[in-house]
This record gives structure tokens, C-alpha cells and sequence, in this order.
């Protein structure tokens, strides 16, 4: 297995749930989120009656912030752990190798 490495994972799935929670920023930014909210939920058999709350730059920033923060360590952890099982499984190869040239 290819080893990954643990900082662009971390890199790349924050940005990309960064920007995810970005875009709904935007969408509440613009006054359209309540109704792709509204859509989502009814996707889904669910009728909440719920209103957003205004926007707030403040808000919005330290959503995306704490989202990509949080994507970050689960793309560093999965990053490690993919790496560690990368590792046990060149270990476990030569050991194999040899059990079967014996047989």
C-alpha cells in the first residue's frame, strides 16, 4: 500500500469540508439558505418549522474555521493510521513471501 502523506491529507479534507461550510455561509450570506434548508429537510420526510438567524460574518468565519480545523484532524488521523496499516502490511509481506516458498 502507498503511504499518504498525514499534512496534505489534513490539508485536503479540511479545505474541502472548509469550503463546504463556506458555501452555506454564503447561502445564508444571500438569504437563500432557508429555502435550500427547507428543501433538504422535506428530502427527507422532515417538517420543522425553523427560521435562520441572521447572518453574521463573525459566525461565518469561525464556522469555516472550526470545520476545516476539524476536517484537518480527521484527515491527519486517517492519514496515520493509513500508514501504519501500509507499514504493518509491508512487515507482514516478506513473512508471507517466505511461507509459501517453503510449502
Amino acid at each position: 500500500m502507498k503511504r499518504i502523506s498525514p499534512i496534505k491529507a489534513a490539508l485536503s479534507v479540511g479545505i474541502v469540508i472548509g469550503l463546504y461550510h463556506l458555501m452555506w455561509v454564503m447561502l445564508v450570506a444571500t438569504g437563500a439558505a432557508q429555502s435550500v434548508l427547507n428543501f433538504i429537510l422535506r428530502l427527507h420526510f422532515i417538517e420543522l418549522d425553523i427560521r435562520m438567524a441572521p447572518y453574521d460574518a463573525v459566525t461565518g468565519a469561525t464556522l469555516v474555521g472550526i470545520t476545516f480545523a476539524i476536517g484537518a484532524m480527521f484527515g491527519l488521523v486517517f492519514a496515520l493510521v493509513w500508514n501504519w496499516l501500509a507499514g504493518n502490511a509491508g512487515a507482514a509481506q516478506p513473512a508471507q513471501r517466505a511461507a509459501h516458498s517453503e510449502a
